[in-house]
């Protein structure tokens, strides 16, 4: 049996206590039982007392976390889950390098950061490639993000516009059967990028901008036979696209834009004899200079805790179920 080490730190501020250990220290608790250590607190000064590797784990941990606090940020369970689940992945060199600057400000003044080193990626690779192609599971910020990373680059007069489209693929329902005209039949279609763009800039700025042409929300049919110059171009839910919308919608882009392209190819909703655009885009453009890819995972998600876990338990059946 391996002798025991005894580390400990210390944080500067008393009042940070409970955003550092959490309610009940349920903080604490996490990192205890994922890691086998025992924390003991006296004060403003921390103990940790475990195997040797193990304690140097939960010390980067907390000392990240005693990091974020610092900054104001506050500490969530989900925050703590992730950087311990980097740590006993040996992946520490990745705690350092998120959730720094942020990218904007919603129109209610709260900072919009990445939150995990995968967004953080995502987020780097929009700043340097006119086309990103956003790839991963529900919850981990994809339309999100690039909603905040547009709205900064109209703030900033980088970009004319902001356009945000999607496929209004009937998933299991026909959109004849909705009231209204064709703008009320795909509305719900778009709600998620009306959603990001009201917390981003306010409902009535967004109508103002809506009404001068500076913000478009449209069916991706729309998109066909226009040119879009000084633009930044959202095409979301991108897995159900056809080839054919795909390679439309990207021959859209003119001067002076930056598009980013989100999806899920686990969550195709395109009839069983349709390809999905995204997926046969990757095979076709993954050699292009200018453009690129950027994966995201089940560690990249930002909702609640269980959705990670109903990601992780869909993946292990769908691995059985094709073996």
């Amino acid at each position: 049996m391996e002798s025991l080490v005894e580390v400990s730190l210390e944080f500067d501020r008393i009042e940070h206590a409970m955003n550092i250990f959490g309610n009940f220290d349920e903080n604490l608790h996490v990192i205890e039982e994922s890691l086998g250590v025992k924390v003991i607190v006296r004060d403003k000064n921390i103990k940790i007392v475990g195997d040797g590797e193990e304690v140097y784990k939960a010390k980067t941990v907390l000392q990240r976390l005693i990091n974020l606090a610092a900054q104001g940020e506050i500490i969530t369970k989900q925050n703590v889950s992730y950087l311990v689940q980097l740590a006993n992945e040996n992946q520490l060199d990745k705690v350092s390098d998120f959730n720094t600057d942020y990218i904007c400000l919603t129109a209610r003044g709260r900072q919009i950061k990445s939150k995990t080193h995968g967004q953080k990626v995502y987020i780097d690779a929009i700043k340097n490639n006119d086309i990103v192609f956003g790839i991963g599971p529900a919850g981990t910020g994809k339309t999100f993000l690039a909603v905040a990373m547009a709205v900064t680059a109209f703030r900033n007069k980088e970009v004319n516009r902001i356009v945000l489209t999607r496929p209004a693929v009937e998933a299991g329902e026909k959109l004849g059967f909705l009231p209204g005209d064709l703008q009320n039949k795909v509305d719900p279609y778009l709600r998620p990028l009306y959603d990001a763009l009201y917390e981003m800039l306010g409902f009535e700025t967004y109508q103002k901008y809506l009404e001068k042409g500076m913000i478009e929300v449209a069916p991706l049919a729309y998109m066909r036979g226009r040119t879009l110059d000084d633009s930044f171009i959202i095409l979301d839910e991108a897995q159900n696209t056809t080839p054919e919308q795909m390679k439309m919608f990207l021959t859209r882009i003119g001067f002076g834009s930056k598009a980013v392209i989100t999806g899920d190819i686990t969550q195709i909703d395109l009839p069983g004899d349709k390809k999905s655009g995204l997926k046969e885009v990757i095979n076709i453009l993954k050699e292009i200079k200018g453009i690129s890819f950027v994966y995201l995972s089940d560690k990249d998600v930002v909702r609640h805790e269980l959705v990670q876990k109903i990601i992780q338990a869909y993946d292990k059946y769908d691995k059985r179920r094709s073996n």
